[in-house]
């Protein structure tokens, strides 16, 4: 019977870090403006994070489709940075946001490399 467990090196784990970051990241400053719609988005960005991580590896009923869930990560992470620029007009002039930014932007790349192996 084949394994349903994932095997972890230094590839997911920088998965696991970035995804990590870019949730917690997302959480705080959400919950910093919770009464605020964006900051309720935030949140909810957050939470797909660690949902979209757990499927990812941790949750043996998606073993089968852990491509799948691998591109919707993918995509995930790819929405939220178009919608940092679309929705932000001190998109350019925010350090924490640019920093997100590359922090999904590697994540993205990272996830992909995962893709192919």
């Amino acid at each position: 019977m084949k394994s349903t467990r994932p095997v972890f090196g230094p590839l997911q784990y920088s998965i696991i870090v970035l995804t990590l970051l870019t949730a917690l990241l997302h959480l705080a400053l959400g919950i910093g403006f919770f009464q605020e719609t964006l900051g309720k988005l935030f949140v909810l960005n957050g939470l797909g994070y660690f949902a979209l991580l757990a499927a990812l590896y941790f949750l043996p009923q998606f073993a089968g489709l852990r491509s799948l869930v691998r591109w919707a990560l993918m995509a995930f992470a790819a929405v939220t940075i178009v919608a940092y620029f679309v929705m932000n007009d001190q998109a350019m002039t925010s350090p924490p946001g640019l920093i997100d930014k590359a922090i999904e932007v590697a994540l993205i790349v990272l996830l992909y490399l995962d893709s192919r192996g």
